[in-house]
């Protein structure tokens, strides 16, 4: 379970960003069945499956699940898997069964993941995740209270932990050294990841954590350097993007973000200038691709592919759910080279094979969505026999 999240419930931000019926007979799904190639990109179809937090790994050690390996072959068909967020270092948890990329022991559990995913002739990226003021002193080591740009704290809500659901705490405000040996650690989990075998990482700098935290007003009153202007809130997630590319290679180093997006008390007052100036900056750099999550009033999506020149992968949350037929229409309309789907991969493991052959599809999941074992998690069965699923004990 990730920050604030209450079991069975569906609506933590990384969660599925779709609401989609029971069946897509008749949709036109040609285009996102086609193949993509974009520099060391090379995917099956156009359909990413997005990351989301499934809360399964050892609490204590931080170490994948015995079932993510499976859990992530069965739905080795998408083009590219992305994970569910991988804490960078140890403050950067958000809540229980979170897992890392920081230890010895979390590399050889994720090379299990990313052996299984490759035997299928599937592509995974490792989304690295720093939620900064969405923890808890339950959650971290030594009761030590969350970090964050400034001492702003969530009020009115609680966030889920070992001991259920409790109220947030003000976090502390982060040295500029400690900024310094944050971005550090995102590269050496971006090396990490690379070492336990994945394709390449995905930065989180969306859904109102650690990074979109320096990027937003309301939670950035810093007057130093990393605070202020649209450049100096723009600072961290430009070093940080920064780092992983020195550290792995821009073309295994791709970036989400939400602009406009006012999950977790986010509030950005100009989130078009915001995010032009983002990514003008991130364009010459030679990205793997850039993840736009649009869940606001400003067309993130739309606007941002005019100035973006490599990939774009596209995610609705809005009024205007995702579903297949919107996925293709973001395609096909040349908003997005990829679409990111989420709910429908959980309860749909060979989704494309689904789509292709015209194959109703399984509603979304409506309960063991976080925590727990293999029921809910990998007892999904596929339509096909393109994957073994396991039965439950």
């Amino acid at each position: 379970m990730s920050a604030g999240v209450v079991p069975g419930r569906t609506g933590d931000a990384e969660m599925p960003e779709e609401g989609v019926g029971l069946r897509e007979e008749g949709v036109g799904v040609r285009e996102l069945l086609e193949p993509y190639r974009a520099g060391r990109l090379e995917l099956a179809n156009r359909m990413a499956m997005a990351p989301m937090t499934r809360g399964r790994a050892d609490d204590v050690t931080g170490v994948p699940s015995p079932h993510a390996a499976t859990y992530y072959r069965q739905r080795a068909g998408a083009g590219l898997l992305i994970t569910e967020g991988v804490y960078v270092n140890a403050l950067a948890k958000g809540g229980p069964g979170i897992p890392g990329l920081v230890t010895d022991a979390q590399v050889r559990g994720w090379r299990e993941v990313t052996d299984a995913v490759h035997a299928e002739g599937g592509t995974i990226f490792a989304q690295l995740w720093h939620v900064g003021r969405m923890t808890h002193p339950l959650t971290l080591p030594d009761g030590e209270l969350p970090v964050a740009p400034s001492a702003v704290a969530i009020e009115g809500k609680q966030i889920f932990t070992r001991d259920g659901l409790v109220d947030h705490v003000t976090p502390r405000e982060l040295t500029a050294g400690e900024i310094v040996q944050t971005v550090r650690d995102f590269a050496s989990a971006a090396r990490r990841a690379i070492e336990a075998g994945f394709d390449g990482v995905e930065i989180h700098g969306a859904n109102g954590y650690l990074i979109q935290q320096f990027i937003a007003d309301n939670t950035n009153l810093r007057t130093d350097e990393y605070g202020g202007s649209v450049t100096g809130r723009l600072r961290f997630v430009t070093e940080v993007v920064e780092a992983v590319v020195t550290e792995v290679g821009a073309d295994r180093v791709g970036l989400r973000i939400s602009p406009d997006n006012a999950e977790n008390q986010l509030a950005e007052a100009d989130p078009r200038t915001t995010y032009r100036a983002l990514a003008d900056a991130l364009d010459p750099l030679g990205l793997a691709y850039l993840h736009v999550l649009e869940n606001g009033a400003y067309g993130a999506i739309a606007d941002l592919r005019t100035r973006w020149s490599g990939t774009l992968v596209a995610n609705t949350n809005g009024p205007a759910p995702s579903t297949p037929a919107a996925a293709e229409r973001l395609v096909r309309d040349g908003h997005a080279d990829v679409v990111a789907l989420g709910r429908l991969f959980m309860t749909n493991p060979d989704l494309p094979a689904r789509l292709a052959n015209g194959t109703p599809l399984a509603g979304p999941p409506t309960e063991n969505l976080y925590g727990g074992g293999a029921e809910g998690y990998i007892d999904y069965p596929a339509a096909t026999d393109a994957f073994k699923v396991p039965a439950v004990a």
